[in-house]
């Protein structure tokens, strides 16, 4: 009597027979990815910095995660943006005019404290201990400057 099971993967599509063994309907779809992989929308990142070669070069960069950027050059204009807007990140350099790093984190932590655990901050005064000391009671990330760009990336993510 001849075998009446599954025809061999000779006598079968290849695309038939991976069907069959993984059990799966012809009509069923395998390649879509499920929505809430799909990001909706850009990352909101709020950058301090008083350098304005470096702040254009990071937020470029930025863009190709991608990542909407609002660019600052100082604490007080900070402020404002926090104060209007949600962000998903802030990257702030310590040493900036009108109203340092630590400052501008401390004033968003009254204001806004939800924001303080998005906070990344970057100084190229690695010499000055209080920096890190801040930071690291913070909780907060620190970059030292000069950084790879690779390193800014993955901290913002």
């Amino acid at each position: 009597m001849p075998h009446e099971g599954p025809q061999s993967p000779a006598r079968q599509s290849q695309t038939d027979y991976c069907r069959r063994q993984q059990f799966l309907p012809h009509e069923e779809k395998t390649h879509e990815v499920p929505d809430d992989l799909v990001p909706s929308e850009s990352r909101k990142v709020l950058m301090l910095e008083d350098d304005e070669e470096l702040s254009g070069i990071l937020a470029k960069a930025l863009e190709g995660l991608p990542c909407a950027v609002t660019r600052v050059t100082n604490g007080v204009d900070g402020l404002r943006q926090v104060m209007a807007t949600d962000f998903d990140a802030i990257v702030c350099d310590m040493v900036m005019p009108n109203l340092p790093g630590d400052m501008f984190y401390l004033a968003v932590e009254r204001a806004r404290p939800h924001l303080c655990k998005r906070f990344i901050f970057m100084t190229g005064h690695k010499s000055e201990k209080r920096w890190d000391e801040f930071a690291r009671s913070k909780g907060c990330l620190i970059l030292w400057k000069p950084f790879e760009l690779h390193i800014f990336l993955d901290a913002v993510q």
